[in-house]
């Protein structure tokens, strides 16, 4: 698991899945607003010049040394909710990148997010 402050250090990482195919570049964390966790990462994906962020979860990922191995096929991450490199994620949006990875929604108590950025 990435731990906060390893944080920077897997920035611009390559991001492969358990085939070791090459899905993007690691941009972003995002932990769990009730642990303050690593739990979702972006992924740098696309063309050059239209790149956008895909949203992968970081639950059983193994670091090398100049990669993120995250548990889920390239296909189905090129496939995520995804924002644009300037955007933020809209607290809207949270569920649905949870539903594409079919794992359970929690906001907090008060209808806060679960996800921050880090």
């Amino acid at each position: 698991m990435i731990r906060a402050a390893d944080i920077r250090e897997w920035r611009n990482r390559s991001v492969v899945d358990p085939k070791d195919h090459k899905i993007g570049v690691l941009e972003a964390i995002y932990v769990d607003t009730t642990t303050d966790e690593p739990a979702m990462a972006t992924v740098r994906i696309g063309l050059p010049t239209r790149h956008q962020l895909a949203f992968v979860p970081l639950d059983n990922v193994i670091l090398g040394p100049d990669y993120v191995k995250v548990s889920y096929a390239k296909t189905l991450v090129k496939k995520a909710p995804s924002i644009g490199m300037d955007d933020i994620l809209p607290a809207e949006a949270e569920e649905a990148i949870f539903q594409h990875y079919d794992m359970t929604y929690q906001p907090g108590t008060g209808g806060e997010r679960q996800l921050a950025r880090r």
